[in-house]
């Protein structure tokens, strides 16, 4: 009876611990809560580890909430994460390593880091890719070929997100491609009812 008991106690430690490592090992989904609608990102931790830990520092922080889609350009890419519905600047955290070597492509649907020239520049802002932007994945180590870290997709709700490349938009001040009305993103928040 006790080699029985001892054996159900092993089986039932080594499920939990599979359980547990299966938790873990899923990828996390976040809703974007937009006033055009909300759609669902999933993100890449096992690819672009230390992109999505910075992302997730945002979003835990509330950092994102009542920011806009301050770039939109139809059939390329919308981007946000970074400006206040007055196009005033958030202040961010320090800049991360490109992790774009990672094997993911730019294509519709995914989620980016924007950056500057610099291809260690990411902090804050994203995009959103609506086309397949080839001349963005990388090409090799060189400041010029390295492209832009792919680090999620969307999994629900590109009709959003296309809905929102195909704004009206224009100039403000030294920024082109601004939405005519604000996209204002809500806030992002975690999944709690994964897809």
């Amino acid at each position: 009876m006790r080699q029985l008991h001892g054996f159900l106690m092993i089986a039932l430690l080594s499920s939990a611990v599979f359980l547990s490592s299966a938790a873990f090992a899923a990828n996390p989904q976040l809703v974007f809560e937009t006033n055009r609608g909300n759609f669902i990102v999933e993100l890449y931790p096992d690819k672009a580890p230390k992109t999505v830990a910075n992302f997730m520092k945002y979003v835990d922080s509330g950092f994102y909430k009542d920011t806009i889609f301050h770039r939109v350009i139809n059939r390329f890419m919308i981007q946000g994460g970074g400006f206040n519905a007055d196009m005033s600047e958030k202040q961010t955290l320090a800049p991360i390593v490109n992790e774009a070597a990672n094997g993911l492509l730019n294509e519709p649907g995914t989620l980016a880091m924007a950056r500057t020239s610099d291809p260690d520049s990411a902090t804050a802002q994203f995009f959103i890719n609506l086309e397949n932007n080839v001349p963005l994945n990388y090409r090799g180590p060189e400041p010029e070929s390295i492209g832009y870290c792919v680090f999620g997709r969307v999994l629900q709700g590109m009709d959003v997100v296309r809905e929102i490349g195909v704004t009206e938009t224009m100039n403000v001040g030294p920024y082109q491609n601004v939405p005519r009305t604000a996209i204002l993103i809500h806030q992002i928040k975690l999944n709690t009812k994964p897809l």
